[in-house]
């Protein structure tokens, strides 16, 4: 499709969705699309940009899409543009500025109150990294909202790449007040049987509304007999890889646990795919955006990997707090009230747009080296 260059960007990032537009149907990018039969968001990603890597696209139309396999005929959706805006919007930088002003005009408690001690992983861009601009877009988006909703607190950041760390040892020592971010499952479902890490996420912590959601994609060779697999039940006897640390809930919700299926558990996103090209296991799972970064670092091109269309889950990210915190539903309840103002404002999606780009700009310049 593209020369090598092209294909490593091409699935590069989902970033890539917007800055890639020129590529290919440039005239879709920066528009409103109307569905038409037999549409996914991967299919119409790489009608618009080159690229089956659509995480943009669902952030851009979050509140109306529910399946990226399964959009309803006739729906409308916003396609982002170069720099991530939306369509007869404002850029990101505009109203990232705007908001800024706002809070700078906003009159702030005079009252000494100790700063707000968030700790994050590093190197998972565009999610938290030191190289970007704020810390990656979810420190960005919590740095900033104990700055919205009438808050005005001071916070601290630090960087803690073991995050297994960070609910064993860091918030239940009360060395850190949040953590940033984690997959938390829906904990009111008691229908499945709980793993000792779902358990400590439900038990042990409290969390925001979501931050981000994401779609988690199940990655195989194109001939596997799962890459078109209809539904979980015919995941049946696969060995799935997904990372150490990383949340099951969604596979335990489906019944994929042992002895259905053998899962493997290697350090990184790169590990998994190696696992499912070398025959180690049969399917790779996690993030879109993960996904695509990893086959870009492998520099692998596009069908040499494919995301099974038909199988998918959803996760949302939040910024949690360890119950024996005293403060901690204090902490959350403030996020909160930044976050869902940042929602209204267009601000949550302006912060990630920004980063996203700045992210793509940075492994385009990787890529040309």
């Amino acid at each position: 499709m593209f020369k090598q260059t092209a294909k490593k960007l091409a699935i590069a990032t989902t970033a890539a969705v917007a800055l890639s537009a020129g590529m290919a149907s440039a005239q879709q990018a920066c528009t409103n699309y109307t569905v038409a039969d037999g549409d996914t968001l991967a299919t119409i990603a790489i009608t618009a940009y080159g690229t089956s890597n659509y995480q943009q696209i669902f952030n851009a139309n979050r509140n109306i899409v529910s399946n990226p396999n399964d959009l309803e005929q006739g729906l409308v959706l916003a396609l982002p543009c170069e720099d991530g805006s939306l369509p007869d919007g404002r850029s990101a930088q505009e109203v990232i500025a705007a908001e800024e002003n706002r809070f700078e005009t906003t009159r702030r408690s005079n009252v000494y109150e100790p700063p707000i001690r968030l700790v994050t992983g590093g190197n998972w861009a565009p999610f938290s990294d030191e190289g970007l601009n704020g810390g990656g877009f979810v420190t960005r988006l919590a740095t900033t909202a104990l700055h919205r909703g009438g808050n005005s607190r001071d916070y601290s950041v630090s960087f803690v790449s073991d995050w297994g760390a960070h609910l064993e040892t860091l918030l239940p020592l009360g060395a850190f007040d949040i953590s940033m971010a984690w997959y938390i499952p829906d904990c009111s479902n008691r229908t499945y049987e709980w793993s000792e890490n779902t358990h400590r996420r439900c038990t042990q912590l409290d969390g925001t509304v979501s931050v981000y959601d994401t779609v988690v994609g199940f990655y195989t060779l194109p001939e596997s007999e799962y890459a078109r697999a209809g539904s979980f039940e015919e995941f049946e006897g696969a060995t799935i890889c997904r990372m150490d640390s990383w949340f099951t809930h969604d596979l335990e919700e489906k019944g994929m646990v042992s002895p259905r299926v053998e899962m493997i558990r290697p350090i990184t996103a790169r590990e998994c795919i190696d696992a499912v090209l070398n025959g180690t296991a049969d399917i790779a799972s996690f993030e879109v955006q993960l996904a695509a970064d990893a086959m870009s670092d492998m520099g692998l091109t596009q069908g040499e990997l494919v995301e099974n269309p038909f199988v998918n889950t959803f996760a949302s990210l939040r910024f949690v707090t360890h119950k024996t915190n005293p403060y901690g539903r204090q902490y959350i309840a403030m996020l909160n009230r930044g976050l869902n103002e940042m929602r209204e404002s267009g601000e949550w999606y302006a912060i990630i747009s920004d980063t996203l780009r700045e992210h793509n700009e940075r492994m385009m310049a990787a890529a040309g080296n």
